[in-house]
C-alpha cells in the first residue's frame, strides 16, 4: 500500500518528511506554491484567484469565492460544489478528503481537519499520523471560528454556531454549538418568518 493511499483511507503512516515519496513531495509544493500565489493576488484579481483554485482543488462548482488568505496543507484534496463563499482564513488541513455540498458558507477563521496522531506517545514520537474525510452538506452555514475535526459529517441545511468545536456528526436541518458542539434545536417555522429576533423577513422564503 502506497503513503497516498494510506493518507485517504485512514490507515497509520509515517509523516516525516523523510518518508514522502518525491513524486508526492513535489505535488504537495506544486500546491503550496499556487496558494501562496493566491494570497499574494491583490483584491481585484479575482478571475486570478478563481483560475488558481481550479488548478489545485479536486472538484470546483460554479461560483466559488474565497476570500484570502487561505491555509492548506494540500489543496488538491478539497471537492467544492457550486455558490461556494469563504469569508478570510480559512484553514483546512486536507491529508484526506474534504467534500463540500452547494451553497455553503463559512465565516472567518474556521479550521476543517482531516489529519490527526494516535493518542499513543510512542506512536507520536515516531510521527505516526492517520486521516479521516470531512463532509459537509448542503447549505450549511458554518459560523466564525468554528473548528471541524476528522471524521465529521455535517448534514444539509445544518448552522453550526461560532467558536464551536465539532467533534461528532451533525444531523441535518439543525442549529448545533458549542465546545463540543451539540445540537440546540432544529430549524423550524419560526426561522421562515424571522430573520433575527422580532424581525420578519417580510416574504415568503419558498422550503426546499
Amino acid at each position: 500500500m502506497t503513503l497516498f493511499e494510506k493518507m485517504k483511507n485512514g490507515e497509520l503512516y509515517d509523516c516525516s518528511f523523510e518518508a514522502i515519496p518525491e513524486e508526492l513531495d513535489k505535488k504537495l509544493y506544486e500546491c503550496k506554491e499556487l496558494i501562496h500565489d493566491f494570497n499574494m493576488s491583490r483584491p481585484s484579481e479575482v478571475e486570478y484567484r478563481e483560475e488558481i483554485i481550479r488548478k489545485v482543488f479536486a472538484e470546483v462548482g460554479e461560483n466559488c469565492y474565497i476570500e484570502p488568505p487561505f491555509h492548506a496543507n494540500w489543496g488538491c484534496n478539497m471537492h467544492v460544489g457550486k455558490n461556494f463563499y469563504s469569508n478570510f482564513n480559512l484553514t483546512v488541513v486536507d491529508d484526506a478528503d474534504i467534500y463540500i455540498g452547494d451553497s455553503v458558507m463559512i465565516a472567518p477563521n474556521v479550521i476543517i481537519a482531516t489529519g490527526t496522531h494516535p493518542i499513543c506517545p510512542e506512536l507520536r514520537e515516531k510521527v505516526y499520523q492517520y486521516n479521516l474525510p470531512v463532509h459537509i452538506g448542503n447549505r450549511v452555514w458554518i459560523g466564525a471560528g468554528a473548528i471541524i475535526l476528522p471524521g465529521v459529517t455535517i448534514g444539509d441545511d445544518s448552522v453550526i454556531g461560532a467558536g464551536s468545536v465539532v467533534t461528532k456528526d451533525i444531523p441535518s436541518g439543525v442549529i448545533a454549538v458549542g465546545n463540543p458542539c451539540r445540537v440546540l434545536r432544529k430549524i423550524n417555522e419560526h426561522d421562515y418568518e424571522y430573520y433575527y429576533k422580532d424581525r420578519k423577513i417580510g416574504f415568503v422564503v419558498e422550503k426546499q
